[in-house]
């Protein structure tokens, strides 16, 4: 970094507002670095999602980024999307399409599609049984109808405006650009630094309650062996290959 004149790693401006609603999930999938599962309890409450939004509303950042567990299953989900909208910011949703097919998500898509969410959509593998092995038999099947019922609201479709990605994951070294808030409203430069709770440096606001938007986007990246995943640019979460 120091021979790249990168040290000490500084923000570049704040692009992405990432908030992580939780860590409930209808999946257990083995390689789930957030560890989400029907059994966890974190998830955003009211109060820290409507801070999300005034904290939003002070600046100009033109992409939320929605993540959990399901973020979904969060009570406040469908308001988040539908706020973050009405400040006219484009809003992505990390789905993981199995929980389109839940009875309690029965009119989910047709939300999604409403409000023109940007779909994230994971699946580990483009085959049955490997996807099973990670995330529960029957996953695969599942994630399959849930793209269909996505297809025919027209995601993916050419000219509709509905954007579907499949394991899509930034290039580069996404903390530079990224603010995540976690469930409990604690400021990350990035969902991996979330995970290992290692909250942004000194000197930055570390909850969304004390949001400065001109102190975030000037922060120095707290930064560990982790970040290797990322900046090697394969072989990890955010840029592997499916090899035969």
């Amino acid at each position: 970094m120091e021979r790249a004149g990168l040290h000490p790693l500084r923000s570049t401006g704040i692009t992405v507002f990432q908030v992580n609603v939780g860590k409930l999930c209808n999946q257990i999938c083995r390689h789930c670095h957030v560890d989400a599962g029907p059994d966890r309890t974190e998830r955003m409450s009211r109060e820290t999602a409507e801070l999300c939004m005034q904290a939003l509303a002070q600046t100009d950042i033109p992409t939320v980024d929605i993540t959990g567990g399901a973020p979904e299953l969060n009570p406040h989900f469908r308001w988040l999307v539908e706020q973050a909208r009405g400040l006219k910011r484009h809003v992505m949703d990390r789905c993981n399409l199995s929980v389109l097919l839940l009875p309690s998500q029965a009119d989910l898509a047709g939300f999604l599609a409403t409000h023109r969410v940007e779909i994230i959509a994971s699946l580990p593998y483009y085959k049955g049984p490997q996807t099973d092995a990670q995330r529960g038999e029957g996953v695969f099947d599942k994630s399959m109808e849930g793209l269909r019922r996505l297809n025919q609201l027209g995601y993916g479709a050419p000219d509709s405006g509905l954007v579907l990605n499949l394991v899509q994951n930034p290039a580069g070294v996404m903390c530079r650009y990224t603010l995540s808030v976690s469930w409990d409203g604690t400021l990350y430069d990035c969902d991996f630094n979330q995970m290992l709770d290692r909250p942004v440096g000194a000197g930055a606001p570390r909850h969304i309650r004390d949001f400065n938007p001109a102190q975030l986007q000037q922060r120095i990246i707290v930064t560990g062996n982790h970040c290797y995943g990322c900046t090697a640019g394969s072989g990890s979460s955010c840029g592997g290959a499916v090899t035969a």
